[in-house]
């Protein structure tokens, strides 16, 4: 069988030799060493020359508020705090709606795909403030995306549950329309114990995975962890548990926070570090020697957990800053816990492909015959710098289809000089 599209020469950091790969009706069927002038080559409807560019699956964007994005112009006041930035968020959801959500929702989701972003896990806000509003937006984005991005959806209660009667009702009906996974947030309800048992229980119910805002704090006394640790164990939820921030495991004294991290890779729970919001609102009660406000990521990887990286906000009170392309959230992060070796950017490359796919529990993802051709072709043939310099996405692919296409063009004026 025919490829409709080849992929020739490319490099990618898990394959010794540049290779060729064919795509048809959507699946990678043909995955092979390229060896120049061989007579066996298949030919395609279309064929794409990489000249050893460098070829990933599609990039993932695993932690994203998609309804929160680009709300710094609405701002009555900047946010200093994780406080300041729920309250200010509190204000500006009362004026959201459906068309506003949905105008800065496809801002984010273009730029993502511009970016090689082919899936994106987004955190909707549910609540008796905004009801499902938001959570339907989301549902006609995944429908109207579906060819260029996938978008996974979770049922998240910002505000707390019990915080917020009647939150809990409006999440069984978001997971009765079709949510993908459950939210949860340790540090809005004063029972614990109690929110996290109507987040573990619903997502038993309904067969979802758990995705949890977790110890957002610099306080190493904030360790909800440990009951996300027991719970997860207790309900059979191993590998279908994800954490975002986990920053209050950044504060614990090594040992301490050792023990956790193994604990938390035998969970098989997914560590989910976003540094750009983390980085920003976290050690600001330090007077000096400012703590950076991240979960150990080195830790949690020495002690094998799966360790990947979210942009979480794009320029919103939590966030000011954010350009929806997941490498330049990686690069913050290599920056910030001394990830600079050759094997390093291997290991971040991989944070935001096939450690996000596990963590979002994706079928057929990935560069192997079968999969299907999600795929990100980047305008260099080396992967530092295609990772340093976050290059251009030469063309990216859903499915095989061709979604986006960039090119970087530069001209230098330069002043002649006399002899």
């Amino acid at each position: 069988m025919e490829p409709d599209l080849i992929i020739r020469c490319f490099s990618n950091p898990h394959f010794g030799t540049l290779m060729d790969v064919g795509i048809r009706d959507g699946k990678i069927i043909y995955l092979q060493e390229h060896l120049p002038g061989n007579p066996n080559a298949l030919s395609a409807g279309q064929l794409i020359e990489a000249n050893g560019r460098v070829l990933l699956p599609g990039l993932i964007e695993p932690h994203i508020h998609l309804d929160k994005a680009f709300l710094l112009n609405l701002m009555t006041k900047d946010a200093f705090s994780i406080e300041q930035a729920i309250a200010s968020t509190l204000e500006l959801k009362h004026s959201f709606t459906s068309t506003d959500i949905e105008t800065r929702s496809i801002q984010v989701i273009q730029q993502a795909i511009a970016n090689g972003v082919t899936h994106m896990r987004c955190h909707v806000e549910i609540d008796p403030i905004v009801g499902l509003i938001g959570f339907e937006v989301m549902l006609a984005l995944k429908e109207r995306y579906f060819n260029q991005i996938t978008l996974q959806i979770v049922a998240f209660p910002q505000e707390g549950i019990a915080k917020q009667p009647g939150t809990e009702e409006l999440l069984i009906q978001a997971l009765q329309l079709g949510a993908d996974v459950v939210g949860g947030i340790t540090y809005q309800d004063a029972d614990l114990q109690a929110h996290l048992s109507t987040v573990f229980n619903l997502a038993k119910t309904f067969n979802k995975s758990i995705d949890l805002h977790v110890d957002f704090s610099d306080d190493p006394s904030m360790l909800a962890i440990l009951s996300i640790i027991r719970m997860t164990h207790a309900y059979e939820m191993q590998g279908r548990v994800s954490v975002g921030h986990l920053t209050s495991l950044g504060s614990l004294p090594y040992e301490e926070a050792q023990v956790i991290c193994t604990a938390i890779a035998e969970a098989g729970i997914h560590v989910m570090s976003l540094p750009a919001t983390d980085l920003y609102l976290n050690g600001r009660g330090d007077d000096h020697r400012h703590r950076r406000g991240l979960t150990p990521v080195p830790l949690l990887l020495e002690q094998g957990a799966n360790v990947i990286y979210g942009s979480n906000n794009i320029q919103n009170p939590f966030t000011p800053f954010g350009t929806a392309d997941p490498l330049d959230t990686g690069m913050l992060l290599a920056h910030t816990t001394y990830m600079g070796s050759k094997q390093d950017v291997v290991t971040l490359i991989e944070m935001a492909t096939t450690r996000a796919a596990k963590a979002l529990e994706l079928e057929n993802y990935g560069l192997y015959i079968g999969a299907d051709a999600d795929l990100v072709l980047f305008e260099s043939t080396n992967l530092r710098s295609a990772f340093y310099e976050r290059v251009p996405r030469r063309y990216v692919w859903k499915r095989g289809q061709l979604v986006a296409s960039t090119v970087k063009q530069t001209t230098f004026y330069n002043e002649q000089v006399s002899s």
